[in-house]
């Protein structure tokens, strides 16, 4: 169900919380997704070490931080090492075709005293990255994200949601997100390339399937008695 305002209460694995939630997608996003679930998300990119997507960032258990400067804002995710840069200095949205970025191009500005807004653009929609939830969601290269930040409460971060892709979605819909602040805590390092090993028991992308694991190697025959 819908909040008051309209919004949707998104979630880790589908991006408005229940895959009826979203607007009706396009033919080609809806045989995308359901290829993706079929093949039990392994394409997913955090399955291969690689950023995931934002939304998917919102809502992990894991933590993130925010760091302010006058012209530049650094989100930092602690899951799978996510840094995005938001671009506080005024600039406009690229328009020379600028190479796609896994996280997207975000320009930030503030509404009122209260209200962080980002704009992010420019995201690269290859299918390895186009993953929303890990339900595969999926996204394409005309993707806008329109992100509303606000603390109703000092313990608490609101993140409104607007996303805007006319190749995937019929309408731009809103989810929303909380993120509780946690005190006199820090982010540790994930790096999730050491002693990664599960990827070896994976087809690489595209290929359907999961393999299953295999058995351990037999012991070396005991040599024959004299």
């Amino acid at each position: 169900m819908p909040n008051a305002d309209g919004t949707f209460n998104s979630a880790f694995f589908e991006v408005a919380g229940n895959a009826n939630c979203l607007p009706p997608m396009t033919e080609w996003a809806q045989a995308l997704k359901k290829q993706r679930m079929d093949h039990d998300s392994k394409d997913n990119p955090d399955v291969w070490c690689l950023p995931i997507g934002l939304m998917q960032y919102h809502n992990h258990p894991q933590p993130s931080q925010i760091v302010q400067t006058k012209n530049l804002m650094l989100i930092t995710y602690e899951s799978n090492y996510g840094l995005r840069y938001v671009y506080m200095d005024g600039r406009p949205a690229p328009n020379n075709d600028p190479q796609p970025w896994w996280f997207g191009y975000s320009r930030g500005w503030w509404e009122g005293n209260d209200t962080l807004v980002v704009e992010t653009t420019h995201f690269n929609s290859e299918e390895r990255a186009s993953w929303h939830d890990v339900n595969g969601t999926p996204w394409s290269d005309q993707l806008k994200m329109t992100e509303r930040f606000r603390r109703p409460t000092f313990g608490s971060l609101q993140i409104d949601v607007t996303i805007d892709d006319p190749k995937v979605f019929a309408k731009p819909f809103t989810v929303r997100v909380y993120r509780n602040l946690l005190v006199d805590s820090e982010m540790i390092e994930f790096i999730c390339n050491e002693n990664e090993q599960s990827t070896d028991h994976i087809p690489r992308p595209g290929e359907p399937g999961l393999k299953a694991v295999p058995p351990p190697a037999a012991p070396p025959a005991a040599p024959p008695a004299k």
